[in-house]
């Protein structure tokens, strides 16, 4: 059986999918992007900023689903230039305490909406 999870303290989908399904014990969320919750159209500021939103979307998430970074156990970024890796970890490395999940950071021709960082986890429930 799936639980879906749907928060209003991020963005609502952009097509037909869900925030996050819930099986067993694993959380699996979809990739998120910077988007104002409000306008819903696509925040572009720095790098920095707009991971950090996306950041903080993902633990509304994980919030819902009864989870924190914590039970993070893979990553997957998604940037629409490699440059930026850096000032993307920078951001995603402060959102951990303990140890860090698997990642694959990978660069994309073109993201939802143009946007500049999509992120994506996965989680266990503990």
């Amino acid at each position: 059986m799936k639980k879906i999870i749907n928060t209003p303290d991020a963005p609502a989908p952009i097509g037909p999918y869900n925030q996050a399904v819930i099986v067993g014990d694993s959380m699996f969320i979809s990739g998120t992007i910077a988007m104002d919750l409000q306008s819903k159209q696509l925040v572009k500021t720095t790098i920095k900023e707009e991971t950090k939103m996306v950041m903080e979307y993902l633990g509304a998430i994980l919030k819902a689903g009864g989870c924190t970074y914590d039970n993070v156990v893979k990553s997957t970024i998604f940037l629409s230039d490699m440059n930026n890796f850096v000032h993307v970890n920078e951001v995603y490395a402060s959102y951990f305490k303990n140890d860090f999940p698997a990642r694959a950071t990978i660069q994309a021709a073109r993201l939802p909406k143009d946007a500049n960082v999509e992120i994506s986890v996965e989680a266990i429930i503990f």
